[in-house]
Protein backbone atom coordinates (compact mmCIF):
# COMPACT_ATOMS: atom_id res chain seq x y z
CA UNK A 1 0.00 0.00 0.00
CA UNK A 2 1.36 3.41 -0.97
CA UNK A 3 1.65 5.92 1.85
CA UNK A 4 -0.62 8.17 -0.19
CA UNK A 5 -3.54 5.73 0.22
CA UNK A 6 -3.92 6.35 3.96
CA UNK A 7 -6.50 8.57 5.63
CA UNK A 8 -5.51 10.62 8.68
CA UNK A 9 -7.36 12.61 11.31
CA UNK A 10 -6.11 16.06 12.29
CA UNK A 11 -6.15 16.99 15.97
CA UNK A 12 -9.27 19.10 15.29
CA UNK A 13 -11.14 16.03 13.98
CA UNK A 14 -10.77 16.91 10.27
CA UNK A 15 -10.20 13.91 8.01
CA UNK A 16 -7.27 14.25 5.59
CA UNK A 17 -6.22 11.97 2.74
CA UNK A 18 -2.48 11.40 2.43
CA UNK A 19 -3.04 11.67 -1.33
CA UNK A 20 -3.52 15.42 -0.74
CA UNK A 21 0.22 15.55 0.05
CA UNK A 22 1.35 13.72 -3.08
CA UNK A 23 3.83 15.89 -4.98
CA UNK A 24 5.24 17.36 -1.78
CA UNK A 25 8.33 16.43 0.21
CA UNK A 26 7.15 15.22 3.62
CA UNK A 27 8.77 15.00 7.02
CA UNK A 28 6.64 12.74 9.23
CA UNK A 29 7.47 12.85 12.94
CA UNK A 30 6.08 11.20 16.06
CA UNK A 31 6.18 13.88 18.75
CA UNK A 32 5.71 14.37 22.49
CA UNK A 33 5.34 17.41 24.74
CA UNK A 34 7.22 16.12 27.78
CA UNK A 35 10.29 14.57 26.15
CA UNK A 36 13.96 15.50 26.20
CA UNK A 37 13.63 16.08 22.44
CA UNK A 38 10.54 18.33 22.71
CA UNK A 39 12.67 21.39 21.93
CA UNK A 40 12.94 19.94 18.39
CA UNK A 41 9.52 21.50 17.76
CA UNK A 42 11.41 24.79 17.38
CA UNK A 43 13.70 23.37 14.68
CA UNK A 44 10.81 21.62 12.95
CA UNK A 45 8.85 24.86 12.79
CA UNK A 46 11.91 26.67 11.38
CA UNK A 47 12.23 24.03 8.62
CA UNK A 48 8.53 24.36 7.88
CA UNK A 49 8.74 28.15 7.65
CA UNK A 50 11.76 27.96 5.33
CA UNK A 51 10.46 25.34 2.92
CA UNK A 52 6.65 25.18 3.04
CA UNK A 53 6.32 27.49 0.03
CA UNK A 54 8.63 25.20 -1.97
CA UNK A 55 6.49 22.07 -1.63
CA UNK A 56 7.51 20.84 1.84
CA UNK A 57 5.19 19.66 4.60
CA UNK A 58 5.77 18.45 8.14
CA UNK A 59 3.18 16.11 9.61
CA UNK A 60 3.32 15.81 13.40
CA UNK A 61 1.88 12.77 15.16
CA UNK A 62 1.77 13.10 18.95
CA UNK A 63 2.40 9.72 20.55
CA UNK A 64 2.10 8.57 24.16
CA UNK A 65 3.80 5.17 23.76
CA UNK A 66 7.20 6.21 25.12
CA UNK A 67 7.40 6.92 28.84
CA UNK A 68 3.90 8.51 28.94
CA UNK A 69 5.45 11.71 27.57
CA UNK A 70 2.32 12.85 25.73
CA UNK A 71 -0.44 12.59 28.34
CA UNK A 72 -2.63 15.51 27.20
CA UNK A 73 -5.68 15.62 24.97
CA UNK A 74 -5.40 16.59 21.31
CA UNK A 75 -6.54 20.11 22.26
CA UNK A 76 -3.97 20.35 25.07
CA UNK A 77 -1.21 19.24 22.69
CA UNK A 78 -2.21 21.76 20.01
CA UNK A 79 -2.27 24.57 22.57
CA UNK A 80 1.11 23.56 24.03
CA UNK A 81 2.74 23.42 20.60
CA UNK A 82 1.28 26.74 19.50
CA UNK A 83 2.03 28.66 22.70
CA UNK A 84 5.51 27.27 23.39
CA UNK A 85 6.90 26.69 19.90
CA UNK A 86 4.65 28.61 17.49
CA UNK A 87 3.88 25.39 15.62
CA UNK A 88 1.92 25.99 12.42
CA UNK A 89 2.55 22.67 10.63
CA UNK A 90 -0.27 20.12 10.75
CA UNK A 91 -0.68 18.07 13.92
CA UNK A 92 -2.75 14.92 13.93
CA UNK A 93 -4.63 13.01 16.60
CA UNK A 94 -2.58 11.17 19.16
CA UNK A 95 -1.30 8.13 17.30
CA UNK A 96 0.16 4.76 18.15
CA UNK A 97 3.28 4.03 16.09
CA UNK A 98 4.09 0.52 17.42
CA UNK A 99 2.12 -2.58 18.34
CA UNK A 100 -1.17 -4.01 17.18
CA UNK A 101 -2.84 -0.57 17.18
CA UNK A 102 -0.07 1.05 15.14
CA UNK A 103 -1.55 3.46 12.60
CA UNK A 104 -1.38 1.91 9.10
CA UNK A 105 0.65 4.91 7.89
CA UNK A 106 3.33 4.08 10.45
CA UNK A 107 3.19 0.41 9.53
CA UNK A 108 3.95 1.44 5.93
CA UNK A 109 6.72 3.86 6.93
CA UNK A 110 8.44 1.28 9.15
CA UNK A 111 8.30 -1.33 6.39
CA UNK A 112 9.69 1.04 3.75
CA UNK A 113 12.42 2.49 5.99
CA UNK A 114 13.47 0.06 8.71
CA UNK A 115 15.74 1.25 11.49
CA UNK A 116 19.14 0.11 12.64
CA UNK A 117 19.82 -3.56 11.88
CA UNK A 118 16.52 -3.79 10.00
CA UNK A 119 14.30 -3.26 13.02
CA UNK A 120 10.85 -1.91 12.19
CA UNK A 121 9.93 -0.79 15.69
CA UNK A 122 10.13 2.92 16.47
CA UNK A 123 12.43 3.35 19.44
CA UNK A 124 11.42 6.79 20.77
CA UNK A 125 9.71 10.12 20.23
CA UNK A 126 10.87 12.36 17.37
CA UNK A 127 11.77 9.56 14.98
CA UNK A 128 11.59 11.22 11.57
CA UNK A 129 10.69 9.89 8.12
CA UNK A 130 11.62 11.99 5.09
CA UNK A 131 9.46 11.12 2.07
CA UNK A 132 10.11 12.11 -1.55
CA UNK A 133 7.44 13.80 -3.67
CA UNK A 134 6.47 10.51 -5.31
CA UNK A 135 6.53 8.56 -2.01
CA UNK A 136 9.08 6.10 -3.36
CA UNK A 137 12.06 7.27 -1.32
CA UNK A 138 11.58 7.13 2.44
CA UNK A 139 14.49 7.71 4.81
CA UNK A 140 14.32 7.21 8.59
CA UNK A 141 16.19 9.44 11.04
CA UNK A 142 16.76 8.76 14.72
CA UNK A 143 15.34 11.00 17.45
CA UNK A 144 18.86 12.33 18.09
CA UNK A 145 19.02 13.74 14.54
CA UNK A 146 18.08 17.39 14.89
CA UNK A 147 15.76 19.02 12.36
CA UNK A 148 18.60 21.33 11.31
CA UNK A 149 20.66 18.30 10.26
CA UNK A 150 18.01 17.44 7.65
CA UNK A 151 18.36 20.64 5.63
CA UNK A 152 20.62 19.19 2.95
CA UNK A 153 18.45 16.10 2.42
CA UNK A 154 15.27 18.21 2.25
CA UNK A 155 16.81 20.59 -0.28
CA UNK A 156 17.97 17.65 -2.43
CA UNK A 157 14.39 16.35 -2.63
CA UNK A 158 12.84 19.76 -3.32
Amino acid sequence: MSIFEHTLTRNNGESVKMGDYQGKVLLIVNTASKCGFTKQYEGLEALYANYKDKGFEILGFPCDQFGHQEPGSDGDIAQFCSLNYGVTFPLFRKTEVNGINSHPLYTSLKTEAPGLLGTKRIKWNFTKFLVSRDGNTITRFAPTTSPEELTQQIEALL
